[in-house]
């Protein structure tokens, strides 16, 4: 089954900080939501997750992709949390670890955005980034 792309995402660098957990990726309790509600739609049948991944793009390298996971590959990274899958592909992980992956809507837009303590620079939109 191929993935399909499903969202964009921004990333904002954030100030180190201390994770509750030993997960990979941390969601806020907004993002947990609309995983769910995305997860619930008929399109999304057959699928066990979302996959998180990272693709060369934009004016600082590195952008962060969200699809419909298939299944987990054998080194990609699982991550459980209040119900909700989200699988990272082995690629993205480094660039990932210690990041919040929070869900933002306001009048003008709706998105994920990785809150990435990782990151050393990123471009004025914030859709790509550099580690």
């Amino acid at each position: 089954m191929a993935t399909k792309s499903i969202a964009s995402a921004t990333v904002r660098a954030v100030k180190k900080r201390i994770l509750p957990s030993r997960a990979a990726l941390v969601l806020t309790p907004s993002a947990v939501e609309k995983v769910k509600q995305i997860m619930s739609k008929e399109e999304a049948k057959g699928f066990i997750g979302l996959k998180v991944g990272v693709r060369q793009r934009g004016c600082n390298g590195l952008s962060y992709t969200l699809d419909y996971a298939a299944t987990k590959g054998k080194l990609d990274e699982e991550v459980k949390q209040d119900g909700v899958t989200i699988i990272i592909d082995k690629k993205a992980q480094l660039t990932l670890l210690g990041t919040e992956m929070d869900f933002v809507q306001d009048k003008l837009s709706a998105e994920f955005v990785f809150n990435n303590p990782n990151i050393k620079g990123t471009c004025g939109c914030g859709e790509s980034f550099s580690i």
